[in-house]
């Protein structure tokens, strides 16, 4: 409890530095400053290096739930960096993105058009880029947008709360633009195998300290996060050769599946899609706490949700996930199936 109230502070100073346009809080000492980037240019030599364009999977999912329907398609679009891009897989139907449009349209029963703005190497301040991407020329913006952030802001030492200031500022458009927003806050850039002490102590403590204020600036928006620190620590740690890629920085396959189970409840819930309510259950840990208290806890827990509560409370939730099928297990599922079909793949990838 000690550790999540100074995480909590932490978090909080940061996000208030965001609201009013400070520059961001010193976390390190000079002399451990040196040492991180010492050990940060051993580390890009080795990982992270990968030149691979991710596959496109833009397209219709789904397809098969049209037939007959009297509602339009739904819209997700996601937005981010390299992870919301699906670098380290070579196939559409293993991105992030195409996993959870697959399972946005079986849940949905509705056929779900993807759009992916995302880019290899971004940081935040390009999100404002990705958003006047999604909403120019009038189009009508997505029904929901996923965005995955925050690793190249600690990689490349972005002052945290800019990262958070440019975070809100996205999802403050993109909910003004009637979109909902679920953000996977920035996950442990201490669990990347050939990253050594001390620079894994450091990036396990600012990624998190990172994820907390990034959900603060988001909830206080009208978004939703979900945490993905843990999802990239105590699993990937036991099977690095499994859920990370050929480049030990990027997820696997395995790990982007793992990745979109805990992303797909609250991408649905956001909706009001999803079949589990809106009220905490206290025999799962569940909640309505302070905001900050709330980012705090959810840094430390894998697949944690949080939502705006009435101000300055936020709602914690430890959703149920379910396993979501590949796209083209069910290319023609029946109507009836109540949510446990899959969505056909895009009409083209």
């Amino acid at each position: 409890m000690p550790m999540t109230l100074s995480r909590a502070r932490v978090a909080r100073r940061i996000a208030a530095a965001a609201a009013y346009g400070g520059g961001g809080i010193g976390l390190l000492g000079v002399a451990a400053a040196g040492v991180l980037l010492t050990e940060v240019r051993l580390a890009r030599r080795t990982v992270g290096n990968s030149g691979d364009i991710p596959p496109c999977a833009d397209g219709r999912y789904g397809a098969a739930f049209g037939h007959g329907a009297d509602r339009p398609p739904l819209r997700l679009a996601f937005l981010g960096d390299s992870t919301a891009a699906g670098q380290g897989v070579r196939r559409a139907r293993e991105t992030p993105g195409a996993l959870l449009a697959s399972g946005l349209a079986a849940l949905s029963e509705l056929p779900v058009d993807f759009r992916n703005v995302a880019l290899p190497g971004a940081q935040s301040d390009d999100l404002e880029r990705q958003v006047d991407l999604l909403l120019a020329d009038g189009a009508p913006a997505p029904d929901v947008c996923v965005i995955i952030i925050g690793a190249n802001d600690v990689t490349h030492r972005m002052p945290p709360a800019r990262s958070v200031r440019l975070l809100a500022d996205a999802v403050r458009r993109l909910r003004a633009a009637g979109s909902e927003v679920v953000v996977g806050t920035c996950p442990d850039m201490g669990t990347i195998e050939p990253v050594y002490q001390p620079l894994r102590w450091v990036a396990r403590r600012l990624s998190r300290q990172l994820a907390a204020a990034q959900t603060i600036g988001v909830v206080e928006n009208g978004g939703r996060t979900v945490s993905l620190g843990d999802l990239l620590g105590p699993e990937f740690e036991a099977r690095p050769r499994e859920l990370f890629g050929p480049d030990n920085y990027h997820p696997s396959a395995e790990g982007y599946a793992t990745a979109a189970m805990a992303v797909l409840p609250t991408l649905c819930a956001s909706l009001g899609l999803w079949p589990e309510g809106e009220h905490p259950e206290p025999a799962r840990y569940e909640g309505v706490l302070p905001v900050e208290e709330a980012a705090a806890e959810a840094a430390s827990d894998a697949g944690t949700e949080v939502a705006s509560a009435r101000a300055p409370w936020a709602l914690l939730k430890h959703r149920r996930r379910r396993r979501i099928p590949a796209p083209e297990e069910a290319e023609a599922p029946p109507a009836s199936q109540g949510g446990g079909a899959v969505g056909a793949g895009p009409a083209a990838t």
